[in-house]
């Protein structure tokens, strides 16, 4: 499976001889678990696994609470009442459902933001890379969706507003607007659309993950230096890597414990804290909420959508270029989705020939700029579209497009990195013993 050289899975007795002739699915669990991995990867690798969790909890407790669901207008919020009401455990299996999203895009949004600082994107691993936001978008496709499942109030305007997004494109918005709901308006064919659909896309994450765990697992995995395992003999090989079984495996089980500690109280003491009270009245299409908010996760790219109005000199620019085409309305659904876009160009947009963040000076700042960014945007997305917060909101979108299109471009010419060590092996007697070479960069644990 990997590049890396290392021992592959021998067949000693008869029966297994036989199976792995005729299917070699121990060599593969094998060379999956046995993969050699950098040994100096620190506590941000371990995201995998909570994300992986997250994907089975989702999965199995998404199928228990479908036999209970009823997929119906007029039945749909009893039916999530009577699965907390009435249910066998149907509340506790609900919270877990619906708090494990967040715990979902916890996990994903640490992930790429780790990937973000460390390099992960860069060569060998731009595949990798652009699997891991397909993944991000189903996941993102798969809440939304979710989240109109109840049919309360905020479920129901929460789908109008966003399906009414695709209505804004030139000449096809309308006709894929209605090919979306199945109708003119949200209603009962939407709802079966969306439960089908919702049911349906985690089964492709998990095919999306495997086949990601498989991209990674064939270049190598990146680590905080940057520097890629010697792959000249096995013996160089094993002076920078330890096989993932056991040091990692128990080390990210450790870390899924004290993950799983926080979510489990969370879910047993205050499991509606990320949700929105309005979901709780039955969806009115006659009552608009005065606010209306999509879940946390979606917050930042909805702040980006909201931000580009009318008065916008760029907006306004746009709309006289093209004759009314892409106006304010159009504008913010192209900012909002061209945020991942950039997002997803990542490899090709840093001209940084060092990989790891850690190196880079310049860089670091522009960085944690970009997650402070995150945050005020998450804000923004929350508050009314109104006064001081839109001018955040637009601020904040304006950060966003420069870090990817301006500033990650130019980094790469104007920066002058830290020395970096020319081994992994190198980097981790630096960082937990053994005698570094004179000259090598020391970093804290910590990174």
């Amino acid at each position: 499976m990997s590049g890396i050289p290392h021992d592959h899975y021998e067949p000693k007795t008869g029966s297994e001889k036989w199976l792995h002739r005729r299917l070699p699915i121990v060599g593969l669990i094998y060379d999956t678990i046995m993969i050699p991995t950098p040994k100096n990867l620190n506590w941000m690798w371990i995201w995998g696994i909570v994300l992986f969790f997250a994907l089975m909890l989702q999965i199995v407790t998404g199928i228990v609470l479908a036999m209970h669901y009823t997929p119906h207008v007029d039945m749909a919020f009893q039916s999530v009442e009577h699965i907390m009401r009435n249910v066998n455990g149907g509340h506790f299996l609900r919270y877990l459902h619906s708090n494990g999203g967040s715990l979902f895009f916890v996990a994903v949004y640490l992930h790429i933001f780790r990937g973000l600082y460390y390099g992960s994107y860069k060569t060998p691993r731009e595949v990798t890379w652009i699997i891991g936001i397909l993944i991000y978008l189903a996941m993102m496709a798969t809440a939304f969706m979710g989240y109109v499942l109840p049919w309360g109030q905020m479920s129901f305007w929460g789908a109008t507003v966003i399906t009414g997004l695709f209505g804004a494109i030139p000449w096809v918005g309308e006709p894929i607007q209605t090919w979306l709901l199945g109708g003119p308006a949200v209603g009962n064919a939407t709802l079966n659309r969306f439960f089908s659909l919702h049911y349906l896309v985690p089964f492709v994450i998990l095919g999306l993950s495997i086949v990601h765990v498989w991209a990674f697992h064939t270049t190598g995995n990146n680590n905080p230096t940057g520097v890629e395992v010697r792959r000249g003999s096995k013996e160089e090989v094993k002076r920078d890597t330890l096989p993932f079984w056991p040091y990692f495996v128990i080390k990210d089980l450790f870390a899924l414990g004290i993950v799983m500690i926080v979510f489990f109280a969370i879910v047993g003491f205050m499991p509606n804290y990320l949700g929105h009270p309005d979901n709780y009245i039955p969806a009115n299409p006659m009552v608009t909420p005065t606010h209306i908010v999509p879940e946390w996760y979606f917050l930042p790219f909805y702040a980006i959508l909201r931000a580009f109005d009318g008065e916008v000199w760029a907006v306004m620019l746009t709309d006289w270029l093209t004759l009314g085409v892409v106006d304010a309305k159009f504008f913010g659904v192209l900012a909002m989705f061209g945020s991942i876009i950039v997002l997803a160009l990542t490899p090709w947009l840093d001209t940084s020939t060092v990989r790891s963040g850690r190196y880079r000076p310049m860089f670091k700042w522009a960085f944690w700029g970009l997650v402070v960014d995150f945050f005020v945007l998450m804000w923004a997305g929350a508050m009314p579209a109104e006064g001081i917060y839109t001018t955040v909101a637009l601020i904040g979108s304006a950060y966003w497009f420069a870090y990817f299109l301006l500033i990650l471009p130019a980094l790469g010419a104007l920066e002058k990195p830290l020395p970096q060590p020319e081994t992994i092996e190198e980097d981790f007697n630096a960082h937990y013993g053994g005698k570094p070479k004179a000259g090598s960069a020391q970093t804290s644990p910590a990174e």
